[in-house]
């Protein structure tokens, strides 16, 4: 085929200007009447035909005619080519306040706000006045401290009252974090349209004040799918995803249809919760009603999958993804990882890397991790050492973590300090913590008092540091020391966060304390409870009382650990399943090694499998062994 650069002499008039019209020769060789090519403008398709466009503008003298040139500059930034719409800009005589706006919202969309103040405050020297299109337009990306300043400029020339100048304000102030100017701003406003609404949404759910955005919520008279979408991801973001699920089922009840964004939050759920149930039906959900399943949305996945304790499924999404990323991978290399299957893990990662694809600092997270869960301290510092080495990945705090707790698991604990003595990154709280937890685990008392002496001093201590310099006095029987770490933890109003563990049952979670009595089935699962303890009992298994560190009676202990959150979990699941199934419990916090051995032991008597997650990974428990291989 010629190119059209080659013709010479052009092609027969048509009546009407279509996209098939759209040739060099077409719009150089005869004179074309503004309004044409104005026409052409709009229907251009792709940069090859603006450049035809704008030789053409070129060669007939009609570059600076103020239609044409605004509309060329504005064609070439919404397709990606602002670099061409600011050169024109800055060749154009005398630009009025639509050119101005149009460049400076160029500018913002693309994120470039320092770029769009410099253009706005050169209007201002040209004597330029802003309009309300303006102000909304400078709103859109910049900063707090700048925004405050338009403010002020925004009551000065009298746009305070405009609705989209002040939506354009509540979201400066939103992205900025200052809800409470947010508000003030919103409360003002005299009406107030969908995108308003949802700006100050946006701005309670982001900021976790998530009271008042369901207060507004609620009230909303029409909602769209981004509402709903901010609303749940506002639940899940701020760790109620139960609430986030019930919404969700609320939002199909009243006929919104959900987009990609509504999917991921609701995967991201359901992954918190470890309900399994409801995930598997949202994925069912998604095939029966033709939503594409896009990369994104199966990491999405494999992720909620692995979280709720079914690798199987997992790995088929994994393997029926065509183009995976390394975002896909990732997600598969870690949930392998969280499981405790390591050698999956590591293989996976070297397949990546075999098939070309380079690994990120998240990889490495997940490939530490596997380590860690194994003991193998020798892989973990050749892939720690590869990262900077070979792949050029700075450390991060993440993979500091995972070499502590790899080295603390392995008993390592004066390599594992030296780690962090002389990490170039500020080590956190969450660092310090895993460090004092391996102290612990090993009973090195002199090591866990430095490390919580220097918690306390610098102001970073939590509850989890009380809580575990406390055992560690406690294993040592030095109750005084217990009594004066409890008292100076009330001191500092830091309160311990309460052992949780949940359940899905027919697509409900249900959740319990130790020693809960709230649960409408109260007396069925304490009955099942005295049942699992004459399984035990008929074993020969012995409560690890020596575990519980308060100074009470063994058979208080006794008593004590009969009810943690974990046993009546699965006392509840024994009673709401059938015989042979599989059993799931989430739990919130590391799982009790007295729970943990009694559970493998039902395992075997039951004949069923349970998958319980804690705080730092999975268990299997078949057949009265465990897939941690009591290492955890």
């Amino acid at each position: 085929m010629s190119s059209p650069l080659l013709f010479t002499s052009p092609p027969p008039p048509t009546p009407s200007i279509s996209r098939s019209t759209l040739s060099f020769a077409a719009i150089t060789n005869f004179p074309p009447s503004p309004d044409k090519l104005a026409l052409l403008l709009d229907k251009s398709s792709s940069i090859h035909h603006l450049l035809q466009i704008h030789a053409a503008l070129l060669r007939h003298g009609l570059h600076q005619h103020p239609i044409l040139n605004f509309k060329l500059q504005r064609s070439y930034s919404s397709r990606g080519r602002l670099d061409y719409s600011l050169a024109l800009f800055n060749r154009t005589l005398n630009p009025n306040i639509f050119f101005y706006t149009s460049i400076i919202n160029a500018h913002a969309l693309h994120g470039l706000s320092q770029e769009a103040l410099f253009i706005y405050t050169q209007m201002f020297f040209e004597g330029v006045q802003p309009n309300e299109f303006t102000f909304s337009s400078i709103l859109k990306s910049c900063s707090l401290e700048h925004g405050k300043m338009l403010h002020s400029q925004v009551i000065k020339l009298g746009f305070d009252s405009d609705l989209y100048v002040k939506t354009g304000l509540v979201d400066v102030y939103a992205r900025g974090g200052d809800v409470g100017s947010a508000r003030l701003v919103f409360e003002r406003m005299p009406e107030k349209s969908l995108v308003s609404l949802t700006t100050m949404l946006t701005c309670y759910a982001k900021h976790g004040e998530l009271k008042e955005a369901r207060l507004l919520f609620d009230g909303m008279v029409k909602k769209d799918v981004v509402c709903w979408n901010v609303m749940i991801d506002g639940y899940t973001q701020h760790g109620m995803p139960k609430e986030a699920l019930v919404l969700f089922r609320r939002m199909l009840a009243a006929k919104a249809r959900p987009n990609e964004i509504t999917i991921l939050t609701v995967l991201s759920a359901c992954g918190q919760l470890g309900a399994l149930e409801s995930g598997r039906w949202l994925h069912s959900y998604m095939q029966n009603n033709d939503i594409q399943v896009s990369v994104r949305v199966a990491t999405a996945l494999i992720d909620m999958y692995s979280k709720c304790g079914s690798l199987e499924d997992a790995r088929l999404v994994f393997d029926r993804i065509y183009d995976k990323d390394v975002v896909a991978w990732n997600s598969m290399i870690i949930g392998y990882a969280l499981h405790g299957f390591s050698q999956d893990a590591l293989e996976l990662f070297h397949e990546m890397c075999r098939i070309g694809l380079r690994p990120t600092d998240i990889t490495f997270i997940g490939v530490l991790g596997a380590c860690g869960h194994a003991g193998l301290v020798k892989e973990g510092w050749s892939f720690f050492n590869a990262m900077r080495e070979e792949y050029e990945i700075e450390h991060k705090i993440e993979h500091y973590g995972c070499m502590v707790n790899l080295l603390g698991r392995a008993g390592r604990l004066e390599e594992a300090y030296e780690l962090v003595k002389n990490m170039k990154v500020v080590p956190d709280p969450i660092l310090w913590g895993a460090l004092l937890g391996a102290s612990r685990l090993h009973g090195n008392l002199e090591l866990g008092e430095k490390i919580a002496e220097y918690l306390v001093s610098h102001n970073l201590a939590n509850s989890g540091t009380y809580i575990l310099l406390s055992n560690m006095y406690a294993a040592k029987g030095d109750w005084e020391e217990v009594a004066r770490i409890r008292t100076l933890m009330k001191d500092s109003g830091v309160q311990k966060e309460p052992g949780c563990s949940s359940i899905e049952v027919h697509n409900r979670v249900h959740e319990f304390l130790a020693g809960d009595l709230k649960h409408p089935k109260t007396k069925e699962i304490y009955e099942m409870l005295e049942e699992m303890n004459g399984w035990l009992k008929a074993h020969g298994y012995t409560p690890q009382t020596e575990i519980v560190l308060h100074d009470i009676g063994d058979e208080q202990k006794e008593q004590s650990l009969e009810v943690h959150s974990e046993k009546l979990a699965l006392a509840y699941g024994l009673i709401s399943t059938q015989p042979g199934t599989p059993i799931k419990i989430v739990k919130n916090l590391r799982v009790c090694s007295d729970c943990h051995a009694a559970t493998k032991l039902i395992s075997k008597i039951t004949g069923r499998k349970i998958v319980m997650r804690d705080r730092n990974r999975f268990h299997h428990f078949v057949n009265g062994s465990c897939s941690c291989g009591d290492y955890w």
